[in-house]
């Protein structure tokens, strides 16, 4: 979980440092393009969840010798994609950047942000497979330590070169490369260190026909639930486009915030995946059980926390991101609303961590489209309300997430563990 909170602070930082410059155009756009990049990246953020997912259910199964393979793998569709991402960056960034409907100076902003940051597709995507392939194994210590020198290299680089040096939107996007390329390398030379002593990895067990067969059917599963998932997210950043350059920066400034709990309920879902991934290859009923309600107890804990410093300390952390006297007043006019996200967001993610660990992927991918059609349905509904109106559609649509993969849950439990099968004990 720390290692996901370290995450969102790339966003802060990278907000801050532009919103030191006191130019709202430089803001929205960066505003537009990290979500962008957060919502291209995240597609494929089937890398992490299904190596670990596959990763713990084989250590849970007593299959140590194919927990290597899940990695290489997941290297292996890492570089496929992100190559293919930098490719077709020209026509992705017209088509990604004009939908969003931002002003000209915002959207040529974002573009000279896209066409540096697009270069890290490639790393990020390896550290997806990597971060999921240790915390699969149960390697947390790892994993954080990877994803605090990403973050921090990420914070030093982007406070150097666009206050420092001046670089401005550029500097931000090469800070981020930076990072990425940097965390690949170190968990690089981790997993080689793991790998030490180790037989050589058969090409046959590598590419298994059913096994890859398995892996492509999850792993597309999981992207078509992301894709909606981000549809949501991407709608919500062009309508706050379409409001004007002072709506766009306000609701960026406020989705830091957002991030920022997600992520903290995002570390508790990854724990989920691993221990319910791990109990689902070991048949242990039981301690599936135990795990859910493990994740959920600490999610609402945690919910409570985060909720609270907001409410308190909202004001204090929105002057810190923007020094534009216009910007603090609106940001703080909504910041009720994402206040409120943390504790509307447990089911969403303690469900997400659960269905993955277990790769329930196709009624998972299935709860999300409905989830999207009744969060348009809830926009249209609450259109009147404007900008309030659409931060509400998006916290309905965390209730509409939790809500109906925990009505599902009992059913997928009683499918995957048949009386039969069911053992108390790890393999």
């Amino acid at each position: 979980m720390v290692a996901n909170l370290t995450t969102p602070l790339l966003g802060v930082v990278a907000t801050a440092a532009i919103g030191r410059l006191g130019d709202a155009t430089l803001l929205g756009g960066v505003a537009m393009t990290s979500v962008i990049f957060d919502c291209l990246f995240w597609l494929f953020g089937f890398l992490r969840m299904s190596t670990l997912a596959f990763t713990a259910q084989s250590l849970g199964a007593g299959h140590r010798g194919e927990v290597p393979a899940h990695l290489v793998r997941g290297l292996i569709v890492a570089a496929a994609v992100g190559l293919l991402l930098i490719a077709l960056q020209a026509p992705l960034a017209s088509a990604v950047i004009g939908a969003m409907g931002g002003s000209d100076a915002v959207s040529t902003a974002a573009k000279s942000y896209f066409t540096i940051r697009i270069w890290s597709a490639p790393l990020v995507l390896a550290n997806f497979a990597v971060l999921g392939w240790l915390v699969g194994q149960a390697r947390a210590t790892l994993a954080l330590g990877i994803q605090v020198a990403i973050n921090l290299i990420n914070i030093v680089a982007t406070v150097t070169l666009v206050l420092w040096f001046d670089f401005g939107i550029t500097g931000a996007a090469i800070a981020a490369v930076m990072a990425e390329g940097s965390g690949l390398i170190i968990g690089l030379a981790i997993a080689g260190w793991l790998f030490r002593g180790a037989p050589p990895m058969p090409r046959s067990a590598l590419f298994d026909r059913d096994k890859l067969c398995r892996m492509f059917a999850v792993n597309r599963d999981i992207m078509i639930r992301t894709a909606a998932l981000i549809t949501v997210f991407l709608f919500f950043t062009a309508q706050g486009a379409r409001s004007g350059d002072v709506i766009l920066a306000t609701n960026s400034v406020l989705n830091n915030f957002l991030m920022v709990s997600a992520f903290f309920l995002d570390g508790l879902a990854n724990a989920a995946e691993q221990l319910c991934g791990r109990t689902l290859g070991a048949r242990d009923r039981a301690g599936f059980v135990a795990a859910t309600r493990l994740v959920i107890m600490w999610g609402f804990a945690f919910a409570i926390v985060v909720s609270a410093i907001y409410a308190f300390a909202g004001p204090l952390l929105i002057d810190a991101m923007t020094s534009s006297a216009e910007l603090r007043s609106a940001a703080r006019d909504y910041l009720w609303l994402v206040t409120l996200a943390p504790l509307l967001g447990v089911f969403a993610f303690a469900f997400d961590g659960i269905f993955i660990g277990a790769t329930w992927s196709r009624e998972m991918r299935n709860l999300m489209l409905l989830s999207l059609v009744l969060f348009f349905a809830g926009w249209l509904a609450l259109r009147p309300f404007g900008n309030t109106g659409l931060w509400l559609a998006l916290l309905l649509h965390y209730v509409w997430r939790g809500g109906l993969q925990a009505l599902r849950y009992p059913a997928m439990l009683r499918q995957s563990f048949p009386a039969a099968t069911q053992r108390t004990e790890f393999a």
